[in-house]
């Protein structure tokens, strides 16, 4: 995984410098790519760093994608640069990318260990230039290739499990896990690294299978929101993954974010909502909601199970979500259309990666409106 800063535009006067400290009174917002950070400069105002982990291949780059749409513009990469990058530049924010932070680039293999391997990761490192992001100090960074897979000029690179190390941990103000099952996630990797990056079938095999002893739940059990990807319910033995079960899991009591309920909080609901509102194909459209416990913690989720044959009419299914942060009727349906052409957009896990990303829209602002009070009841004093 890689770090990605995302600064507001109101903050970029010259060249796009990560995490350069912004003026008194101007936001900042810094999104580490598998790790969002979001500062608001304002006088002595802290450093918020969000987090979002996942494992290769399970959509950390749409995700930020739909993040970077949600704070305005159109998100592309650097002109001159690696049009396969994850640095995304758009009117209104800019990702950059850096490294997280991988011991051994090449010769992984040799020794037995794959990027999720925390011995192939340095979270002294890692730890450093988080927390100099968090402190507001500009840090230097690589950028990996996925293209060449090494490491190119002053960029960086890695694979982030950011819950693995308890000081990453601690740094974190909300994290985010975007989690794929083996089964779709085959699925989708076959597609990404045979038609974007030409792999071989037999390759994709054996990276998922070499993934498996060092996939750990560290990252997902200490996260704030989970995203489950999952096979449907919906038909019986399905095999072929076209199909997704989708779980957003929302842990309750995190400051600044209230979980998104369905009809009635608190209550445990079932819903196929399809009919006259909503176009159903088969095998049709389920949603669940209510209270649950996840690695011992209390969550509330949400799912959809099937997927929808018209965005349009999403908005039906919108008016029936309550605490989803947005600033009119149907934002959600909006920049679902909007971005229709994005992996997921016809199932829940578009639909979630939007929710959230318009959820931490609504924590950075209430943490910015926080700062800029407390900046002016210190004024008066």
């Amino acid at each position: 995984m890689a770090i990605c800063t995302v600064s507001s535009a109101h903050s970029l006067s010259a060249a796009c410098h990560v995490a350069a400290p912004a003026r008194a009174g101007q936001p900042r917002q810094v999104i580490v790519g598998v790790t969002v950070v979001t500062c608001a400069a304002a006088g002595d105002a802290k450093t918020v760093v969000i987090g979002l982990a996942a494992d290769s291949g399970c959509g950390k780059s749409t995700f930020m994608r739909r993040l970077t749409s949600v704070f305005g513009g159109a998100a592309e990469p650097p002109r001159g640069g690696n049009p396969d990058s994850n640095t995304l530049i758009s009117d209104t924010t800019t990702v950059i990318c850096l490294a997280i932070i991988t011991r051994w680039i090449t010769g992984r293999k040799e020794k037995g260990v794959t990027a999720l391997d925390p011995r192939a990761n340095n979270f002294d490192l890692m730890y450093e230039q988080v927390k100099s992001l968090k402190d507001g100090v500009a840090v230097e960074k690589p950028i990996y290739n996925h293209v060449t897979g090494l490491l190119d000029p002053r960029s960086s690179s890695g694979r982030l499990r950011f819950s693995y190390d308890s000081r990453v941990r601690d740094l974190l103000d909300f994290s985010i896990y975007l989690d794929i099952s083996n089964e779709v996630k085959f699925a989708w990797k076959i597609q990404r690294d045979m038609a974007e990056r030409g792999h071989s079938l037999e390759s994709i095999k054996a990276s998922i299978e070499a993934r498996k002893p060092t996939s750990t739940p560290t990252s997902k059990q200490h996260a704030d929101a989970v995203i489950e990807v999952l096979p449907t319910q919906l038909i019986p033995d399905d095999n072929e993954g076209k199909v997704l079960r989708v779980r957003l899991v929302m842990k309750e009591g995190v400051k600044y974010f209230n979980p998104v309920y369905l009809f009635d909080e608190g209550s445990t609901i079932s819903w196929i909502p399809c009919g006259r509102k909503l176009t159903c194909s088969y095998p049709g459209i389920k949603f669940n909601y209510g209270p649950d416990v996840f690695y011992g913690n209390e969550v509330s989720v949400v799912e959809m199970d099937g997927q929808f044959d018209r965005l349009d009419e999403l908005i039906y299914v919108e008016s029936h979500l309550s605490n989803l942060s947005t600033k009119f009727y149907g934002e959600v349906t909006q920049q679902m259309l909007k971005h229709a052409d994005f992996p997921g957009s016809n199932n829940g896990t578009g639909l979630f990666q939007t929710i959230v990303g318009l959820k931490i829209r609504d924590l950075y602002e209430q943490i910015v409106a926080e700062a800029a009070s407390a900046a002016l009841q210190a004024a008066k004093v």
